[in-house]
């Protein structure tokens, strides 16, 4: 009589974290700080003082820093500014860089 045995295999799968994208928004001599302001609010959902304390980066220092997201949320939030900022004609620019 043969004896069967079963043999027991685990299944291993091993997930990756998704990468991290940093998005900026980056000055320019045109766009009202409100405009920022309200941007950052809207699409970024800052508080109003935290959104004034990253607008001043970006006056000041040429770009501020709006989230760390994955990419596709973060194309998705950068697509927003491009859209809201023509709708209102002005240049605001934002892009990503890898963390």
């Amino acid at each position: 009589m043969a004896v069967r045995r079963e043999i027991e295999t685990k299944d291993f799968t091993k997930t990756k974290e998704p990468k991290l994208y940093k998005v900026f928004l980056l000055n320019d001599d045109y766009t009202t700080m409100d405009f920022v302001v309200e941007i950052l609010c809207d699409v970024f959902h800052k508080s109003y003082e935290e959104a004034v304390q990253i607008m001043m980066l970006v006056h000041k220092n040429g770009k501020g820093l709006c989230g760390i997201y994955t990419y596709e949320i973060a194309e998705t939030k950068i697509d927003e500014v491009y859209r809201r900022a023509r709708a209102n004609e002005f240049p605001l620019k934002a892009v990503m860089e890898e963390l």
